[in-house]
């Protein structure tokens, strides 16, 4: 154990499931809500409230945290909600600190301005029904104990603060009599000490050393996608600090990033540029076409000296200025690239010829749609254009820049990134400096632009790895584009992979649907029946029961004058150690009306309009407050060391009710359901659900293996591989062994992978399940019926946390199995869910199957 890094340990924890996944309320609810928590976040905050609140190997106070996480991965995110956790734990006073004034800039906006798109709380912050403020400070002399008080600084001037005396700068006396948070983001910039041998107190991290251990209370906490494990000092020193380590890979596996490709041709700059500009375009057209809000950016980047990025600029304009058509007919008569010819079949499917795009590109790239980014002060004017380029008031679509974006910046919306330049500077085929600073520049570009489709409701992850040739796959990827140059193409592809951002291991595999089955009667007028998901619309919901809250009390405690809320969830309200004469259990209804509607009033939960969400026949929130089947039906138990409770003061009530809210909003979060699926399934053609995919997978990955060899020449398998697991392969092979026997009594039987075609709902909480498979057995006689089974090959590891899905199939077949769905005289369909099928236990399917369809 002790020679495990603390993220080592905490991964172990949370893999065995030892680790505490829930996240307090007033975490999640102060943090702004378009911002929805991903499941690493939720991760790391977890870590971090385990880690401070109980022991593990090799803590030391003052407590020191690390999170080494992925550029993109949402770091001030996390901060912000640790800075929300932290005040609530008693922490004022939080100071933050970087190496870049432009991540200085950036972090006020997004911790400071409402309006910003980008900012991070909640407009008002509540605690305890009262507003915190978040408040920037120069130090923290007579800061204000109700609110959150940041002051935010640079290593370097931090340094030059603390180390000269200046009127009303931060000084180590600050640190000894108040406990600060120090959260250093871009971290890896204060190892400078651990890298060398200076002396001591003269290098940026022993001032954060000294700053730190000033107060035992004290918290640092580290943000960075760099942290460098190779170097023994480091790693040594990181040991018992990492929490978490998400990197680059992960966060691009998990499907949070955009793909990358190099974009390679023989063209000269001229024509490069023009094609990128034709992508460009490509990908705001399409995101157009499907109702997307996006207006796609490029940078241009220059080699080494901002008069290089002044040329570029320069001469960018002059090229807009004297754009022709014949310059758009150039690239699609010349280009042999299959992304420019998809291009180009876009615009002429759309009507949008060479003439409209020409002046398409003019206006969108004219000058006042470009800014430059070089010299630091010039940065600074620009810092806003640049931290809101994805709004819809920016009018930016081209940036020009040496080395100013290689850190701090936060964008969605760059998906083309020109080298304005052919130097290589490979030492011994190894890439040198310049390859491994465009990686890491093409790291902050590959920031996936959030969207969702009609079939794809989480919008932060890629859809479409799965369908390389759906129309909107191109808004998932960021074009790098380069001359062709292969040496220096592998040199960057090995700087990429080392990144995490392209994988070696990655291979297509082409999924077509045979020509036997296009040709066939059933791909042509054949139906597959599935359902919707709706909105829940909570028309049952008439009492607090129909929500699954509890009338059992729920205690106030008064002892210290302070509140603290607890729910007697056992039932029989006995409180042990308190003396009867020191409880006073309260109706709800009695407590005076103005105190109810008051309480009510500071929660925002409670608005009537929120209310009508869960509970649609309300009438009014008097009507909340007075039925006995909402409040009025509730108790609160005061308790506290009084001689008696004869009667209680006005603010004991309040406090007593708001703690009774916050418990019954809790309860109620906990059991809304949004969604529910339909049990009303409805027919679709064949041959409008299912289509030809290009797959990305991993060569490793059992389902790269499509077993084509295997399906070639089975006419019942629809496609031309079988790209699944080896319990899916495993189930094809029992199926084939069948089908002797299933010939007897059916002649049209199609098994049909479901590669992400379609998606059934189950009908209790709208959860979507896409099922690997689905069987056609069409009757040789009788009704002409035609069965479609839904099937699921499920290995025994999975069977255990899938569990609902084998209930949903048991509810189908309940529903359906003597139901006949009747589309015309010879479409008939029954619908049915057959119980997993495991290779290890194949038998008891092969029961289930013949018991429904005999």
């Amino acid at each position: 154990m002790a020679d495990k890094f603390l993220y080592e340990i905490m991964d172990g924890a949370s893999q065995a499931g030892f680790l505490k996944k829930e996240i307090p309320d007033f975490l999640k609810v102060n943090l702004n809500r378009k911002f929805e928590l991903r499941p690493y976040q939720l991760e790391a905050f977890s870590r971090f409230i385990h880690c401070l609140n109980n022991e593990y190997p090799g803590k030391e106070h003052p407590l020191h945290f690390a999170f080494n996480m992925a550029t993109g991965s949402g770091k001030t995110l996390i901060m912000a909600g640790l800075i929300l956790y932290l005040y609530e734990k008693g922490y004022r006073n939080f100071l933050f600190f970087v190496n870049s004034t432009n991540i200085i800039e950036k972090t006020k906006d997004n911790f400071l301005n409402p309006k910003s798109s980008k900012f991070l709380f909640k407009e008002k912050i509540v605690s305890a029904a009262k507003r915190i403020a978040v408040t920037q400070v120069d130090n923290f002399e007579g800061t204000n104990e109700n609110e959150i008080s940041v002051c935010f600084t640079t290593i370097q001037k931090l340094h030059s603060d603390l180390t000269s005396e200046k009127e009303n700068a931060i000084t180590f006396e600050d640190f000894k009599k108040k406990k600060i948070v120090l959260i250093a983001d871009e971290a890896h910039h204060i190892n400078v000490n651990t890298k060398s041998d200076k002396e001591l107190f003269e290098s940026w991290e022993n001032t954060i050393e000294r700053i730190f251990h000033q107060n035992e209370e004290n918290l640092l906490l580290e943000f960075t996608a760099t942290i460098d494990y190779a170097h023994s000092s480091i790693a040594e020193k990181y040991k018992n600090k990492v929490l978490y380590r998400y990197d680059l890979k992960e966060f691009r596996d998990d499907k949070y990033s955009k793909d990358v490709y190099i974009v390679q041709s023989d063209f000269e700059e001229k024509e490069r540029i023009i094609q990128a500009l034709l992508l460009s375009q490509y990908k705001q057209e399409v995101a157009a076409k499907n109702r997307i809000n996006l207006k796609p950016v490029i940078l241009f980047k220059a080699q080494k000296t901002i008069e290089q990025s002044k040329q570029n600029k320069e001469d960018f304009h002059k090229m807009i200025d004297g754009l022709s058509s014949a310059d758009v007919d150039e690239i699609r008569e010349k280009s042999d690239l299959g992304l420019i010819k998809r291009a180009f079949k876009f615009f002429d499917e759309n009507k949008i010829s060479s003439e409209m795009l020409t002046r398409r590109l003019k206006t969108g790239f004219n000058e006042k749609c470009c800014i430059s980014v070089n010299e630091e002060k010039e940065k600074e004017v620009q810092q806003i254009l640049l931290n809101s380029l994805e709004d819809k008031d920016n009018p930016v679509r081209a940036i020009f820049a040496v080395q100013k974006l290689n850190e701090g910046w936060d964008v969605l919306n760059l998906f083309d990134i020109v080298r304005c330049y052919s130097s290589r500077d490979a030492k011994a085929g190894a890439p040198g400096k310049t390859t491994i600073s465009e990686a890491q520049l093409i790291g902050r570009g590959a920031r996936y632009y959030p969207f969702a489709t009609a079939s794809y409701s989480d919008k932060y992850k890629r859809k479409f790895d799965g369908n390389l040739g759906h129309e909107l796959r191109i808004l998932e990827e960021l074009h790098y584009h380069s001359i062709n140059d292969s040496r220096y193409i592998s040199e960057l592809r090995t700087a990429l992979i080392e990144e995490g951002l392209i994988d070696e291991q990655e291979v297509t595999r082409e999924l077509s649907i045979k020509e036997s089955f296009k040709n066939s009667l059933f791909y042509n007028v054949g139906i597959i029946y599935v359902n919707e998901r709706f909105e829940n619309r909570y028309e049952h919901v008439s009492s607090f029961a129909d929500l699954g809250v509890k009338k059992t009390n729920y205690v106030h405690s008064v002892a210290t004058g302070r509140g603290v809320f607890d729910a007697v969830f056992n039932g029989d309200n006995k409180l042990k150690g308190i003396k009867e004469a020191n409880r006073k259990d309260v109706a709800v209804k009695d407590i005076p009306f103005h105190i109810l509607q008051n309480s009510l009033a500071r929660n925002e939960f409670y608005s009537f309009k929120n209310l009508k969400t869960f509970s649609p026949h309300l009438k009014s929130t008097r009507s909340f407050i007075e039925s006995e089947e909402y409040l009025a039906g509730l108790e609160i138990i005061f308790q506290g060391n009084f001689a008696e409770f004869s009667t209680l003061p006005n603010n004991l009530y309040l406090e007593g009710v708001d703690g009774l809210l916050r418990e019954i909003e809790s309860e109620i979060k906990k059991k809304l359901i949004e969604h529910q699926g339909s049990t009303d399934f409805k027919p679709y053609k064949i041959s409008e659900k299912f289509e030809d995919k290009i797959l990305k997978l991993n060569k490793k990955d059992p389902r790269a293996d499509g077993d084509e060899s295997y399906v070639a020449d089975k006419d019942w398998y629809v496609f031309n591989a079988n790209c699944g697991t080896s319990e899916e392969k495993a189930f094809v092979r029992m199926l084939d062994r069948r089908m002797d026997k299933l010939r007897e009594k059916y002649d049209g039987i199609y098994l049909i992978r479901n590669e992400r075609h379609f998606k059934i709902y189950a009908f209790s909480d709208g959860q979507a399940f896409e099922p690997d498979y689905v069987l056609f057995l069409k009757e040789k006689s009788g009704e002409l019926l035609t069965y479609q089974l839904f099937i699921e090959p499920k290995g025994k590891h999975l069977k255990e946390n899938d569990k609902w899905k084998e209930r949903f199939l048991k509810e189908i077949t309940d529903k359906f199995k003597d139901k006949v769905l009747v589309l015309t005289d010879k479409l008939k369909y029954r619908l049915l869910g057959i119980p997993f099928y495991n290779n290890e236990d194949e038998n008891k399917f092969k029961e289930s199957l013949h018991s429904l369809i005999q």
